[in-house]
């Protein structure tokens, strides 16, 4: 049987209706998931927009800023060494002397006495890394740390250090302890924690009598490897704050080096609190140990054999009781990081160490 046009072309046109209608079906499943997958993902964007749900984890008590300038709140001390071929120049008055924070001139007092106080030391060895190697000279040590406690009445504490601090000896007035305790030195691990070591020790040298010279004897590398409680902008801030003398000597591949000039040749230009805190930071992870005895006033040396640590050891110990004690105070006590510099008014060609910064907190 013949069907009749009409209906044939009714029937093609319900079947082009129909293929159409699915296109359409496809099309619109098509639409609606690329619909369905950008709402997920603007939501996984937007959970990670959020800020977190709880506020983070306050810093370790080491990377806690000191809030305190110095002695007092409104004294800055300044130790400062003057040697002209490595001799003391003795007998300078206020007049001899010119000191500026950030840049401004003050008005300085001047202990015609030189620091005789007794010495609270703390000695941090490093054990871990390449210490290994340097243990038998480290050994050797002990008797000269008797140059330190100058009239016999100082206190000396001895920290090891690989990827921790460890305390080996607590504070004590007898040599034969800390000799016993040098000679037992063992190998670290595979860290040197110099930033969290020193962190450690100024706490220890804040538990001493304040009439107490504070010093730190830095025996370590040049590179901290390993700390993970003390930033070095933190660090900065705890010397800045703190009347502790550092004295550092690194392990060095080279002899050439011996002890650095640590003055600041740089002008008189006031730096920013940010900037300097930032540079600071950056010369310490290039040498930690010869960044903190410059920030404290104190000094640097390198060794690669037994007489020359020694020979370094005996001049740093007398240089401590060598120093002149200048104070004063700030003109502007702007909380932060203040650069000083200190320098001496008439040409005597000698050579000036003082510290070069100090970390004035905010009033409370």
């Amino acid at each position: 049987m013949q069907i009749p046009v009409v209906q044939r072309s009714a029937a093609k046109t319900a079947q082009r209706l129909l293929r159409t209608d699915a296109v359409s079906r496809f099309t619109l499943a098509i639409l609606a998931f690329g619909l369905v997958w950008s709402c997920l993902a603007s939501a996984r964007l937007a959970a990670q927009q959020l800020p977190p749900a709880e506020p983070p984890a306050p810093l370790p008590a080491q990377d806690q800023p000191v809030e305190t300038l110095h002695v007092t709140t409104n004294e800055v001390l300044v130790p400062t060494l003057v040697e002209n071929a490595n001799q003391v120049v003795y007998g300078l008055k206020p007049e001899d002397f010119e000191l500026t924070d950030n840049g401004v001139p003050q008005r300085l007092r001047v202990d015609e006495e030189m620091d005789t106080a007794p010495v609270a030391l703390v000695v941090a060895v490093q054990q871990g890394r390449s210490a290994a190697l340097e243990m038998d000279k480290v050994a050797k040590l002990g008797p000269l740390l008797s140059l330190f406690q100058g009239n016999g009445s100082g206190e000396i504490a001895l920290v090891g250090f690989d990827s921790t601090p460890h305390l080996l000896h607590d504070f004590t007035g007898s040599l034969d302890s800390i000799e016993s305790s040098l000679h037992q030195l063992q190998p670290g691990d595979g860290g040197a924690a110099i930033l969290d070591t020193v962190g450690y020790a100024i706490d220890l040298l804040h538990t001493q009598p304040e009439r107490y010279r504070r010093v730190l004897l830095l025996i370590s590398e040049r590179r901290d490897h390993g700390s993970k409680h003390v930033k070095p902008t933190a660090l900065v801030q705890r010397i800045g704050a703190s009347n502790i003398l550092v004295l550092s000597i690194s392990f060095s591949p080279s002899a050439a080096e011996f002890l650095h000039d640590l003055t600041d040749n740089g002008d008189n230009r006031t730096t920013s609190m940010l900037g300097a805190l930032l540079m600071a930071g950056q010369a310490m992870k290039k040498n930690v140990a010869k960044e903190l005895a410059r920030l404290s006033g104190g000094e640097y040396a390198t060794f690669t054999k037994d007489k020359a640590l020694e020979a370094h050891l005996a001049q740093l110990a007398q240089r401590v009781h060598n120093r002149y004690l200048l104070s004063f105070s700030p003109t502007d006590p702007a909380p932060g990081l203040h650069r000083l510099r200190v320098r001496l008014t008439r040409d005597y060609g000698a050579t000036v160490i003082a510290r070069t910064s100090y970390w004035a907190a905010p009033n409370p």
